[in-house]
């Protein structure tokens, strides 16, 4: 009868992970689309950018102020006449003023400015709105990563699972064998060694599982201790993909290069906005007022005075220490540094495109190959399990063939892995990652 505490431990473990509700990638992009952090942040950034685009913003609505004010004067005067005489005394004389008014400025015109303002607000939506599209695209490709590693770790747990019930059954045979005295103690030993040593690797994967169950939780913005299990059982991959169709995917639709583009659109608008001091300006001022007089002296006693007033000021800037000129001149340099950056990024975006395309290949052909290394090794070992039991092999020859199974195991779910972390990368640079939703 074997007794060991670890054999105990897994098998509650085990218990209980089989007990947890089970979920799809598209239930945990859903979720996390929804509850994220990070992408509650950018959509409320990009709502800011939304209600920036307004004529007022820009600059085409005229400003009306509404004003009012009470003084009080009190003030004592001594007049001497020019002839000469008496002078007269003035004492306490107080004068109240209540005055009220509607004042009206606006900007009738300024090279174009204001049109290129409200341009420019546009395209500043229009980047919030690609700022959004790449935190989601990111967003779905890194939970769609983890998701998969979440299920190379399972893969994992059932392979170690495996690897001990193996263990277990050489140690069965191991101690019959040693009742009759067919084999020593040392082989008893070194069967228990390994045995305890895959206990203790099983122990350890359910440890790397639950970590990646946990960010899966936070990335998904719920609860990181909801136990779960992920619905996919193997890692698949999409052999098909077109290289040609990925390729003018990303070069039209990539948004990093979307978003270079509108970089370079607002410096030229910046560019636009500073010519805009080439021409001169005209503005509107009107005003309505009313004002209110109270005297203790003098010959009134109130005074009240009311009626509009119109202005129009033309102006234009001659000379600013050739500043003018000089930020245009920077401002032009900006516009073609934008242009350079456009086709660094083409440039950039190309050469990944190709590395990731290279690794995707040769990651299908690994998978392949391991794929038959794997079905190598179950034979190698099935013989020779069959050889051990009629003592025809040594414990350790076993060990080594149980070895050689496990890591064929471990190398076909790294292959598969990679290449479905390429597919996810190929995929969101070609701006096509959101088919995980589907």
């Amino acid at each position: 009868m074997i007794k060991n505490v670890p054999l105990l431990l897994f098998l509650l473990l085990a218990s209980a992970v089989s007990a947890q509700p089970v979920m799809d990638l598209q239930e945990c992009l859903r979720i996390g689309l929804e509850n994220n952090y990070d992408l509650r942040i950018v959509r409320n950034e990009e709502l800011i950018s939304d209600n920036n685009v307004t004529l007022g913003n820009a600059g085409f609505l005229p400003e009306v102020s509404l004003n009012s004010g009470y003084n009080l004067r009190n003030s004592n005067s001594d007049q001497y006449p020019a002839e000469g005489g008496e002078a007269i005394e003035t004492r306490n004389s107080n004068t109240q003023t209540l005055d009220a008014g509607l004042n009206l400025n606006w900007t009738l015109f300024e090279g174009f400015r204001v049109q290129t303002n409200y341009q420019r607000l546009k395209e500043l939506q229009t980047v919030g709105e690609l700022n959004t599209r790449l935190a989601v695209e990111e967003f779905i490709a890194n939970l769609t990563a983890e998701y998969y590693n979440y299920v190379q770790q399972q893969i994992r747990l059932g392979n170690l699972q495996y690897a001990v019930s193996l263990s277990k059954e050489r140690l069965r045979i191991v101690e019959a064998r040693y009742q009759v005295g067919s084999l020593s103690q040392l082989d008893l030993q070194q069967a228990k060694v390994d045995f305890n040593a895959d206990s203790s690797l099983l122990i350890q994967q359910y440890e790397i599982l639950n970590s990646s169950r946990i960010r899966l939780n936070e990335m998904m913005g719920g609860d990181v201790e909801q136990h779960f299990l992920a619905k996919d059982t193997t890692i698949l991959f999409d052999a098909s993909l077109s290289k040609e169709e990925l390729f003018n995917q990303a070069m039209q639709h990539n948004t990093v290069l979307l978003l270079t583009g509108k970089n370079k659109t607002l410096s030229e608008l910046d560019l636009k906005s500073l010519r805009s001091r080439n021409y001169p300006y005209l503005r509107l001022n009107t005003a309505y007022g009313f004002t209110h007089y109270n005297y203790n002296t003098g010959t009134f006693d109130r005074q009240r005075t009311w009626g509009p007033n119109v202005g129009l000021t033309l102006g234009y800037t001659i000379f600013d220490g050739f500043n003018r000129r000089r930020e245009q001149k920077n401002a032009e340099i900006t516009v073609q540094n934008r242009e350079l950056q456009v086709e660094r990024n083409k440039l950039a975006l190309e050469s990944d495109f190709a590395n990731m395309w290279m690794a995707y290949q040769n990651n299908i052909e690994l998978t392949n190959l391991e794929l038959e290394s794997l079905g190598n090794a179950e034979l190698n070992y099935e013989i020779a399990m069959e050889r051990y039991k009629i003592g025809d092999l040594s414990g350790l020859e076993l060990r080594e063939a149980q070895n050689s199974l496990l890591e064929a195991e471990q190398r076909l779910l790294t292959a598969q892995y990679n290449t479905k972390l390429y597919e996810i990368s190929l995929l969101q640079i070609s701006g096509k990652v959101g088919e995980y939703l589907e």
